[in-house]
């Protein structure tokens, strides 16, 4: 590792407020009528962020609506506490995948590395399919966002290789925008 990478990693925060967004209108649905509904991802989310030392300031679970999402992305990033969104669902090339439209225009800095890196690393694990999710994360006053698919397994990569990692680095860097 470069000196300054690892001056920035010592000055960076190494507890930070993490809010989690589940994308899913078919668990939306379970939820709203009673039925036993589960969010692996969102739960995988939760305890690696907690295993690693940070905080969860909250989770919801909405449907895929460009509206809802932004709605509840604005509410979230307007907690006091929180640093990081992360998002998981609707990154895929289906009509109602509509996160990564929901999101990017909040972005003032995209961290396109961390798509590139996360279909790299994907394309190791599952091959050619990889090309099909649009993960993207960016920063917006000094927080990040991270857009990740729905799949436990990817989000379990993208937080233990890529996020995890760097996540106090990045936002040392966010807060200087």
């Amino acid at each position: 590792m470069s000196k300054v990478v690892d001056l920035h990693k010592t000055a960076a925060p190494k507890e930070l407020g993490i809010y989690i967004i589940t994308c899913s209108t078919s668990r939306y649905k379970e939820l709203k009528t009673g039925s036993k509904t589960s969010d692996i991802s969102g739960n995988t989310i939760e305890q690696l962020v907690l295993n690693s030392g940070h905080h969860l300031k909250g989770r919801s679970l909405i449907p895929d609506s460009k509206s809802k999402i932004q709605k509840a992305a604005r509410t979230a990033l307007s907690m006091a506490g929180v640093d990081v969104l992360i998002i998981t669902g609707g990154t895929g090339l289906s009509p109602h995948d509509v996160t990564i439209e929901s999101i990017s225009s909040f972005y003032q800095k995209e961290i396109t590395g961390f798509g590139e890196l996360f279909r790299r690393v994907s394309f190791d694990r599952i091959g050619s399919a990889a090309m099909l999710t649009r993960a993207s994360a960016g920063l917006v006053k000094g927080k990040a966002i991270f857009c990740l698919p729905g799949s436990p397994d990817a989000v379990e990569t993208a937080l233990k290789e890529l996020i995890l990692p760097e996540l106090g680095h990045i936002i040392k860097i966010g807060r200087e925008l």
